[in-house]
């Protein structure tokens, strides 16, 4: 597991995030809210993106493929498996 610690969203610099050092340019659920909110087509994939808002809150990384679908339209296989994973383990039922 990676180490986590607090800091300052590059955006508003009020709220804090937890990020790893991976994360160059963290950003707080408020400030990426109006850019997640954008209408997707697909319904294939908004079948997949339609998760509990919770989800998206806690977790950076399901924002940050949100956020790619949005600005570029499409998504790799690597991309939408990571984002099944991640979800499934939210929900505490982890993917075989």
């Amino acid at each position: 597991m990676a180490i986590q610690y607090k800091q300052k969203c590059y955006a508003c610099k009020k709220n804090y995030v937890t990020v790893t050092r991976r994360q160059p340019f963290a950003m707080c659920w408020d400030c990426q809210e109006k850019e997640l909110s954008g209408e997707v087509k697909d319904p294939e994939m908004k079948k997949m993106f339609d998760i509990p808002l919770e989800y998206y809150k806690k977790s950076s990384f399901l924002r940050d493929i949100k956020s790619r679908y949005l600005r570029f339209g499409a998504l790799t296989e690597n991309q939408i498996k990571a984002f099944k994973k991640v979800s499934e383990e939210m929900k505490g039922n982890p993917q075989p």
